[in-house]
């Protein structure tokens, strides 16, 4: 099964998100759950949805920087476009 464009393209962005060494190790790795998720076969609202869970877990963490939690929510932004 063959990601859309759309996908790859978040997929992306989390990658460059993960790139950002200010970003705590822990919130990378739960990045990269997020990615890994998205790689998935499987429905894709149900990956979406999956995705959308995880990075809104990880902008609850208390030791994120403004900017980043931002940037999260851009993500959340360009997962809901991809549903």
């Amino acid at each position: 099964m063959k990601m859309d464009d759309k996908t790859e393209e978040l997929i992306g962005a989390i990658e460059d998100l993960c790139d950002d060494s200010t970003i705590p190790k822990n919130v990378r790795d739960k990045l990269q759950n997020v990615i890994s998720t998205l790689k998935e076969e499987g429905e894709l609202s149900i990956k979406i949805d999956k995705a959308l869970h995880g990075i809104e877990t990880i902008s609850e963490d208390t030791n994120l920087q403004p900017y980043t939690r931002t940037q999260l929510w851009n993500l959340v932004s360009m997962l809901e476009q991809v549903n």
